[in-house]
């Protein structure tokens, strides 16, 4: 039998509903784009020598139908789950938090998929469990955030064999790490305060064993000792807002203390509120200085002079610091990124009281 001419356009229209009543496979892309289903493949896996036309004409089709590839497709295709693991610590902090929001936004865009784990202890055998999970999941890397010398020691002792990058640590054993420069950030804050005329600077140091605290506590030490001045012994507090405020009562009470450095915003925190409490103004009678520029920082009273580290940007290049040690894994990745910090000058910090009196006379 002759199809009538009224044929052609119901066949169309029954492949248009087959599409839409079925999710469309590749061979429905090949075939709406006009070419192969390895090229499709090539197009799906960003394979450079797929001419620009082709790839437009595939990305149409996907489009048009509504192509939305599988994971387990693209794994045969290109031999990996596009997904990639993170194994955290400490992880409602606000640093390791906003990194670990950074990861997981430069991997959605880079089209990966993140399966976190946040653990409470870092010890050899918990590390290890972590990341046979991950393994088992399937993951192309893995990112530890590693903020402890002990979690450290643990990543080292685990031996994974998946592509690893680490934040704040080093392994000792040529593992990518991506940290910020808190060396450079104790002196900052150090050398802010000296500039101001500030005999010296006390330190609310965060607790020990953080390598963060460590580093930015031996570079105030380091800065101190460079300009003459007296070193004052540390007080060490454990990151929250109520160990500023406990450690700052005492720190108020010392007649001599014009200047402070403090490890994190929220000590600085609990510390501002310590010497308010105590009638020493500030900045008027005591300067202080925090660390992080979270975004309450520069709503405090006074707002608060502070070390700025870009999480948004360690968290970003550390994924892309995986993705490369994933694409070459020899040569490896650069053994160290070191992330600048900035100082951001607010109204917590003013000249020292005598220097003040001695301008104006």
């Amino acid at each position: 039998m002759t199809p009538s001419a009224a044929d052609g356009p119901a066949t169309k229209g029954r492949s248009r509903r087959n599409f839409a009543g079925a999710r469309p496979v590749m061979d429905d892309v090949a075939k709406l784009a006009g070419v192969s289903k390895q090229t499709v493949s090539r197009v799906l896996n960003d394979n450079p020598a797929v001419r620009a036309e082709t790839r437009e004409a595939v990305q149409a089709a996907m489009r048009t139908l509504g192509y939305r590839p599988s994971s387990s497709a693209r794994s045969l295709a290109s031999g990996r789950t596009r997904m990639l693991g993170v194994i955290s610590f400490d992880a409602a902090r606000y640093g390791p938090a906003s990194t670990l929001t950074a990861i997981n936004a430069a991997a959605q865009e880079a089209g990966y998929l993140v399966s976190s784990i946040a653990l409470d202890t870092a010890d050899k055998d918990t590390v290890v469990r972590a990341a046979d999970r991950l393994s088992a999941e399937g993951a192309d890397g893995v990112i530890a955030i590693a903020p402890q010398l002990w979690v450290a020691r643990a990543l080292a002792e685990a031996h994974l064999d998946t592509p690893l990058v680490v934040m704040d640590n080093d392994l000792g054993d040529g593992t990518p790490m991506v940290t910020s420069d808190a060396r450079t950030g104790g002196r900052k804050a150090t050398q802010h305060l000296l500039s101001l005329g500030h005999p010296t600077v006390h330190h609310l140091a965060g607790p020990t064993g953080w390598t963060s605290a460590d580093r930015r506590a031996e570079s105030w030490r380091a800065t101190l000792k460079a300009a003459g001045a007296e070193i004052p012994t540390p007080l060490f507090g454990d990151w929250s807002a109520d160990s500023g405020y406990d450690l700052g009562r005492n720190l108020a009470k010392d007649p001599t203390l014009t200047a402070i450095f403090v490890s994190n915003d929220q000590m600085a925190l609990g510390v501002l509120r310590a010497l308010n409490e105590a009638g020493r103004r500030v900045p008027e009678d005591v300067s202080v200085v925090g660390y992080d520029d979270i975004p309450e920082a520069a709503h405090f009273l006074p707002p608060l002079t502070t070390i700025r580290t870009d999480f948004k940007d360690i968290g970003t290049i550390a994924l892309h610091t995986l993705l490369n040690h994933i694409d070459t894994p020899s040569p490896p990745a650069p053994p160290l990124t070191l992330i600048p910090v900035t100082l951001h000058i607010r109204h917590s910090t003013a000249p020292h009281p005598l220097s003040q009196m001695r301008d104006q006379n």
